[in-house]
């Protein structure tokens, strides 16, 4: 890669600069209706990370693999709403099969046959899992599942990790946070780094519930847990008499029975999230029928539990058709293997610009990290805000919409042209910013 001088060199505050100025002249619209937003909405906003500076774009329609935001420009979508927009958009499948739900009527308030087709077919999937208990939301599927396993154990703490991410209550990657629950009862360790896992097992082990880790950590920044660290967890978790809790809310579109099945590791306790709801609003704690079944009426030591939409009619249908149709063997392999091939793409154009990456994650979900090594942590990261700031207004500017993460998030909907526009698009922010990243390290 060519040198600049130190006197001509652009800083990233001057691209960041430059890239927001096109963004803010390009989206008169949007900033309107964020600054509207805000007359009824705390900070114009519902759902806090979709928000970014100098303010989000709204959006005013999405169909198949793309987003319209309110000023008319139509983005090839790589957000896919955080990982839930596994199917794209308006996948024909899912949507025929909520149109036919829809003339049956949109709540019931009873028990229905579309719940139990939908449990059905998860427990066939996964080796773990025999008992299924819908929620609304993978938040609220990790708090149950810590509820579960504190009465179950009769045990007060819970042992997750530094920069995990459990739902807006449960966010490790700020443990401070006065949203979270439960704050005293939780203790922290460093993910990958299981000596410091057995720190705390060491002095309060007989008094730990739960270990609960993501398999691999997604908002934070797209880290492979070893399969010999989860392994471990999955001995201590034995040897303590603790249960293991994988939150699958995003790992679980790598196979259809979820990452677990792909690494050999089994938990206690499985959340899920996300995509699992068809693109609706869904989440679900399941496990082994001897702790799943005290939240069922009837136990001898019942644990009372219960949700307004938790059965909800049309997520259920949604979330059947999603697995029945289209979340099968042969699309996900065939959504995985594409992605590699991005992701080889992708480092292919760093390495011949020498421009330091390292890609994240698994799959169809790739973390970019500018950095010579891959960080196996939130304390490896090295990639400054203002650089993912800079890629994400870069690839809006081009057309393409993803999140401020940093992320590459593809759906089944994602097409070939949109493959080559972003790996286009993202040479050209390479020659453009990639010295930036000389001295990230």
């Amino acid at each position: 890669m060519m040198q600049q001088s130190a006197e001509t060199r652009p800083t990233i505050g001057d691209a960041v600069a430059h890239e927001q100025r096109a963004y803010e002249n390009s989206n008169p619209t949007s900033r309107q209706k964020f600054e509207a937003a805000k007359e009824v909405l705390p900070g114009g906003n519902t759902r806090g990370s979709l928000y970014f500076d100098p303010f989000p774009l709204f959006f005013s329609s999405a169909r198949s693999s793309k987003v319209i935001d309110a000023d008319g420009h139509e983005y090839s979508d790589f957000g896919n709403d955080l990982t839930a927009a596994l199917f794209g958009h308006s996948n024909e499948a899912i949507v025929s099969a909520l149109k036919a739900g829809l003339d049956q009527g949109v709540s019931y308030g009873g028990t229905h046959d579309h719940e139990v087709a939908f449990a059905r077919e998860i427990c066939d999937r996964f080796r773990s899992i025999e008992r299924v208990r819908f929620l609304t939301s993978g938040t609220e599927a990790n708090v149950a599942a810590i509820q579960l396993a504190k009465a179950e154990t009769g045990r007060p703490l819970v042992l997750g990790f530094f920069g995990g991410y459990h739902g807006n209550v449960l966010n490790w990657l700020e443990p401070e946070s006065e949203m979270n629950v439960d704050r005293a009862d939780v203790r922290l360790a460093r993910f990958n780094h299981f000596e410091t896992v057995e720190e705390i097992v060491r002095k309060e082990g007989k008094d730990i519930a739960a270990v609960l880790v993501e398999p691999i950590m997604g908002s934070a920044g797209g880290f492979v847990a070893d399969t010999a660290f989860l392994s471990r967890l999955r001995s201590i978790c034995d040897e303590i008499g603790a249960l293991l809790i994988f939150d699958e809310v995003q790992t679980a579109r790598f196979a259809v029975g979820g990452y677990q099945s792909v690494i050999g590791v089994y938990p206690d306790l499985t959340t899920l999230g996300k995509f699992f709801g068809g693109g609706l609003n869904f989440g679900a704690l399941c496990g082994p029928a001897r702790h799943m079944d005290r939240l069922g009426p009837g136990h001898a030591r019942t644990l009372s539990h219960g949700g307004t939409f938790s059965n909800n009619v049309l997520t259920m249908i949604a979330g059947h058709a999603a697995l029945k149709k289209v979340f099968v063997q042969e699309n996900v392999d065939r959504l995985n293997a594409r992605s590699n091939e991005l992701r080889s793409a992708l480092l292919g154009q760093a390495n011949n610009r020498r421009v330091p990456l390292q890609l994240g994650s698994f799959g169809s979900l790739i973390s970019t990290h500018f950095q010579a090594d891959l960080p196996r942590g939130p304390e490896d990261v090295k990639t400054p805000p203002a650089f993912r700031k800079l890629l994400q207004l870069f690839m809006i500017n081009n057309g393409i919409f993803v999140t401020r993460r940093g992320q590459f998030t593809v759906s089944m909907a994602n097409t070939e042209d949109e493959f080559s526009e972003l790996e286009n698009a993202f040479g050209i922010f390479l020659d453009r910013f990639g010295e930036l990243t000389d001295h990230f390290d």
